[in-house]
Parts: C-alpha cells; structure tokens; sequence
C-alpha cells in the first residue's frame, strides 16, 4: 500500500493495526446486521436466534402478506424522514472516492435496509453491512492520520469486511474490496484486503453461526454440462444486462418526497400478494436460490406447474419483485437477488436442455450453479469476485468451476461488447 513516505517502524506499526482494526469493525458490522436481523424475525415470525432463517420460511401466507406490508410502510416513513431532514447519503463508492460518510444518516439507512430484508422485502442485505464497515474504516483512518491513498484503499476493505463477515465469504469479500471497489489487484490492495476479510471472517465466527448458506447436493463434470456452459454463458449475459439497465433505470426515476410515503407501501403490499403463493420471492433470494439448486424434475409440482416451469415463473417473478422494490424507493443490494434469480434461470434452461442431452441422475444442481455464477458475474461486473461468491455460498468444488468459467467467460464477453457498443453510440 502506497504511504506518505514515513515507512519506519513506527509507521509500519501504524498502518498495521489500523489494517488488523477495520477488519475488526468490518466483523462488528456483519455481527451487528446479523442480530438485528434475528432480532427482527425473531418479532415477527417466531424465530429462534439461529441459523439462516428467514421471510420466506413464514409457513402462513397472511404471515408473510403482512411482515412485507409493515415493512413498506415502516420503511417508508423512515427513509422519507431521513432523507427529508439528514444529510445526503454517501455510499461505498462515493466514499472510497473521498466523501465522508455522515454518522447518522449513515446507521439509520443501514438499519432501515436490515428492516426491511427481515420482514421479506424482495432486495439484498449486503448493503448495509459494507456501509456499516465503511464508514467505521473512515473513522479509523482519519483518526489515525493515514494518507489518501491509505484511507481509499482501507475505506473498500472495510466495506469489503462487512461482505465477508455477514456471508462468512472471506475470499470473496477480499476480491470484492479489490475488483469492484478499488478496481486494481495489487500488492499494495491486496493485502490489505485478505488481512481485513480474513479478521472480520473470524471475528464474525465468534457470533454467527459457521453454516452453509446454500445447501446443494454434489456436482459433478460431464460433457454435457461442459456444452451447455458455453451455449448459455451469452444468454446469461444478455439477461444479466437487462436486469441492470432495468433496476437503474427504475432507480433513477424512483419516488421522491411524500409520494415515497404512498408508492413505497403499495409496492411492498403488491410484493406481499405475490409472496402468499410464491414465498420465494421474499427477502434476499436465498430461498429461491436453494430452491433452484436443489430442485428435481421428477420432484412434486408447484401450485399444479412442473419443476421446469416453476424455475421460469419464480425467476421472472423475483426479477420482477426486486426491481419493483428498487423502483419504488427502497435501498439494498442486487447480489443475493442476483443469484436467486440466475440459479433459477440457469435451472431451467438446464432443465430444457436435459430432455435434449439427459444425464445419469438428472439433477440440476450443476445448471443452477452456472447460472448463478454466470448472471451475478454480468450484474457485478466482476467475474472473479462473481464465480468465488458463489462457491464460497454452497462450498463446492473444484470440478463445477470448469464449466462455470466458460459460462462466465460467455456471460460477461457479452455485457463487454454491449457496453463497447453502448459506449460508442454515445460518442
């Protein structure tokens, strides 16, 4: 990491413990996100304090119709009181850049967006935690005195901590600080980022329960999957492009000022109606992405549709419900979302292909995967950063990144040339 020309002992020291104390923070911020969230369902579902529960698990429907209606008037009131009378909100990037993150501002729109994934509103939590980090590794570095160029590196770790803590994804939270953030994989940005990610793993552990977020039985290689990852890597891509080009667009245009306050509510009951039969589109994806890896064609059927057709509707639906959530106002993250909703693609074009090219046992856990990896790679713009995430969420092996890096390969080569095209016309 590039200092301001001290490089003595002393500030060797330095920079050490102010790296080893935003690792810390970044811990405290995904413990922090995790009890408030057990809190939160604990109050509205009767949860107990452990595991991955979440909205979806409600078995009621009239539950979870519910939970997601006070969650938009909930926080409805709360963001519109916030961003009426607090100071504009800085996020990771902007505060990477430079921007001071406002104290306040900065811990109530993270706990609005904990609220609202704990009571099943159809966005990501990992927002709020890498605010939460952040902003902590701000404070750290100011008042340590750290360069600009040491405050910018270890500002993304610390946001990158909080990823790694809250989804117990320390390489993943290294790559994300890295490739998204910083958008250079030095020595000087690497370090800094596995120390961080590594610290706020382990403190994370200390608290939240060390489990697989996405259980998923094995997969194994075949020619088949080998051939299918390179003929829907580009389909992939282009529907990964869609979503963003959506949900920024939603974003752009979302309501402002009182209409928040009627817009918000409506989304977040209308959500709530798709909820009672659908519970797998509520809250960060995770159910819908277990579902989707874990789904069997010779399984049951879903309110009368076979598990292929299943995949496409519940995949349409949270493609739907997440980027109607955005639009109406709300903040959180596209990652899980992302994952949810490229798993139950990827499931089901798998599943198509399947009656073309049938596999002994027939699962397709494989195809999911892909498809996860594949979409998130294009919506983050960041492959690496994408393909290990996922692997670090369902622990898997070695033999399924084979064909999830051609399809990789295949999904983001397309949102390049799209954006080169996009880039081009502009000019």
């Amino acid at each position: 990491m590039p200092h301001n020309g001290h490089a003595g002992p002393a500030w060797v020291l330095k920079l050490a413990v102010v790296t080893g104390l935003v690792g810390v923070a970044g811990g405290a911020a995904g413990i922090a996100v995790w009890l408030a969230l057990q809190l939160i369902q604990f109050v509205a579902f009767g949860y107990p304090f452990a595991g991955h529960h979440e909205a979806a698990d409600a078995p009621s429907g009239l539950n979870r119709f519910l939970a997601v209606l006070a969650a938009g008037v909930l926080t409805a009131v709360a963001w519109w009181a916030i961003r009426r009378w607090g100071r504009p909100v800085v996020g990771v990037p902007a505060a990477v850049g430079g921007k001071r993150m406002p104290s306040l501002v900065t811990l109530g729109n993270a706990g609005v967006q904990i609220l609202a994934v704990g009571l099943g509103a159809s966005i990501g939590k990992e927002v709020a935690p890498r605010e939460i980090g952040a902003w902590a590794a701000q404070l750290l570095t100011v008042r340590a005195g750290l360069s600009r160029r040491e405050t910018k590196v270890l500002v993304a770790c610390g946001a990158a901590a909080g990823l790694a803590a809250v989804y117990d994804v320390p390489l993943g939270g290294a790559l994300f600080a890295v490739e998204v953030l910083l958008g250079e994989l030095t020595l000087g940005t690497a370090l800094p980022a596995f120390v961080t990610s590594a610290v706020a793993a382990f403190v994370a552990r200390l608290v939240i329960p060390d489990e697989v977020l996405y259980h998923v039985p094995a997969m194994h290689l075949s020619p088949s999957l080998l051939v299918w990852a390179v003929v829907v890597g580009p389909l992939l891509g282009f529907a990964g492009v869609g979503f963003v080009k959506t949900t920024n667009r939603l974003q752009g245009i979302a309501p402002t000022g009182w209409k928040l306050l009627v817009v918000l509510p409506v989304v977040f009951a209308l959500v709530g109606l798709v909820a009672v039969p659908f519970p797998e589109v509520m809250g960060n994806g995770r159910a819908l992405g277990v579902a989707a890896m874990n789904a069997d064609l010779d399984g049951p059927t879903l309110l009368g549709m076979a598990p292929l057709l299943a995949l496409l509707v519940l995949g349409l639906l949270k493609t739907v419900t997440t980027a109607a959530t955005i639009g109406a106002g709300a903040v959180g993250g596209t990652l899980t979302p992302s994952i949810a909703i490229g798993s139950a693609l990827g499931g089901f074009l798998g599943a198509a292909w399947l009656l073309l090219w049938p596999v002994d046992g027939g699962s397709i856990a494989s195809f999911a995967f892909i498809g996860a990896a594949a979409f998130l790679a294009t919506t983050m713009r960041a492959p690496f950063t994408a393909l290990v995430l996922v692997a670090e969420f369902t622990q898997q092996g070695t033999d399924i990144l084979i064909p999830s890096l051609l399809a990789v390969s295949g999904s983001v080569a397309v949102a390049y040339v799209l954006a080169r095209r996009r880039s081009a016309q502009m000019t």
